[in-house]
C-alpha cells in the first residue's frame, strides 16, 4: 500500500526504520494504518481505524502502553499552539534523547517549527522536503513545562468554560454558538419540561453546560478528545452533570434517542472544507430523535445545509439569520 497523503508520501521515501515508532496526530492514511508502530491521536476516527486493524492506538488522555518507542513522528497541526502542546506532551511522556521527526505541509505552518524548537532549547535540522512538505528531526529533552498549563478558563453566559488549543473557539464564545443560545433560550422548553438532549460536537462544553443548567439530561459527544476532556472539565467546574463521550458523529451512541439534538457542526478538516460529518449528522438525525423531537443547528449562512435538511426531514425553519450565521430548527413527525 502506497502513502496517500503528501506528508506520508514524504515519510515513505525515507530510509529510516520506523518499526515500533510512535505516530503522533497523523492524518488518515492506509500506508500508516497497515504499517508498524502505534498511534496517539485526539481524533476518535483515526483511533478507531487503527484499532480495527488491531493496531495499538491511544488518546493523549490515555496511559501509554507502548514502553519506550525507538522514535516518534509528530504531524504538525494547523494550530500553532496545538503543535506546541504536542511537543510538550512528547517531552513529558517519552525519555530524553528519543528521536523525534516533525512533518507538515508548507501551507500548514511547518516552517514555524524551527522557532518553537529553539524556544524550548531543542536542536533541529531539516531532513528532507518534497510534495510541498518539510521533514525536520530533533531529539526530545526535559523542558520543564507541564503540558497541562495549556488548559485555561474563561467565563461566558454565567458559566466557567475549560479551554484548550485543540478545541474549536479556544478561549472565546463563538458568535454562531451565541446566536444558537439566544434561540434556545426563546424556544427550547425550560426546567419545567426537562428532556434528554444530545449536544453533537460539544467543543468546550458551552451548550452541554447551558442545557444541564436548565435541568436537561445531557449527552455530549465529539470526535475530538480535547473537546471531550474540555466538556468534562466545564461540567465539573460548574457543578453540573452529563454524559460525555468520544464519538464519530453518532457512532458511540447505542440505541439512545433524544427529544432534541443541538449542534454547531464543524465543516473544516484541517484547512479543507468537509461537509461529511455535518451531512451524517443531518441524514441520520431522524433515527436518533424521539417522536416530536427536534434538530437544532447553527451554521455559516453560505453552507448548503438547507438542501440536506430538506432531503432528510422535508420542511424546516430558519429561526435566526444575521447574514453570517443561521439557526435552523427541524422536527420529526409529531413536533408540531
Amino acid at each position: 500500500m502506497s502513502a496517500e497523503t503528501p506528508v506520508c508520501q514524504l515519510l515513505e521515501r525515507q530510509e529510516a526504520d520506523y518499526r515500533g515508532w510512535l505516530w503522533v496526530a497523523p492524518p488518515r492514511d492506509a500506508w500508516l494504518e497497515e504499517g508498524q508502530g502505534s498511534v496517539v491521536s485526539a481524533d476518535h476516527g483515526v483511533l478507531q481505524a487503527w484499532r480495527e486493524r488491531g493496531r495499538p492506538a491511544f488518546s493523549p488522555f490515555d496511559a501509554l502502553q507502548t514502553g519506550e518507542p525507538p522514535g516518534a513522528v509528530l504531524f504538525w497541526p494547523k494550530s500553532h499552539l496545538l503543535g506546541e502542546w504536542w511537543l510538550l506532551w512528547l517531552c513529558a511522556n517519552l525519555p530524553p534523547g528519543t528521536p523525534l521527526q516533525l512533518v507538515g505541509e508548507n501551507q500548514g505552518g511547518i516552517k514555524r517549527v524551527l522557532k518553537v524548537l529553539a524556544a524550548l532549547g531543542l536542536g533541529c535540522r531539516k531532513r528532507d522536503s518534497a510534495r510541498r512538505c518539510i521533514l525536520f528531526e530533533t531529539r526530545l529533552d526535559t523542558v520543564g513545562i507541564d503540558p497541562d498549563a495549556a488548559w485555561t478558563r474563561f467565563e461566558a453566559d454565567g458559566l466557567t468554560l475549560a479551554s484548550h488549543p485543540g478545541v474549536f473557539g479556544h478561549g472565546k464564545l463563538d458568535e454562531g454558538t451565541r446566536l444558537l443560545l439566544d434561540q434556545l433560550e426563546r424556544h427550547l422548553p425550560g426546567p419545567e419540561r426537562a428532556q434528554a438532549v444530545l449536544d453533537m460536537g460539544c467543543g468546550d462544553g458551552i451548550l452541554a453546560a447551558w442545557l444541564a443548567r436548565r435541568g436537561h439530561a445531557v449527552t455530549a459527544v465529539d470526535v475530538n478528545a480535547f473537546a471531550v476532556e474540555a466538556t468534562r472539565r466545564t461540567l465539573a467546574a460548574n457543578g453540573l452533570e452529563g454524559q460525555v463521550l468520544a464519538s464519530d458523529v453518532y457512532s458511540a451512541l447505542d440505541r439512545q434517542r433524544f427529544a432534541a439534538i443541538v449542534s454547531n457542526p464543524p465543516f473544516h478538516q484541517e484547512r479543507n472544507i468537509d461537509y461529511g460529518p455535518a451531512g451524517r449528522l443531518i441524514r441520520e438525525a431522524p433515527e436518533l430523535l424521539l417522536p416530536g423531537g427536534e434538530l437544532w443547528l447553527v451554521a455559516n449562512a453560505f453552507l448548503p445545509y438547507p438542501d440536506l435538511l430538506q432531503s432528510a426531514f422535508g420542511d424546516f425553519d430558519i429561526l435566526a439569520d444575521d447574514r453570517r450565521f443561521r439557526v435552523y430548527r427541524v422536527g420529526v413527525a409529531g413536533s408540531r
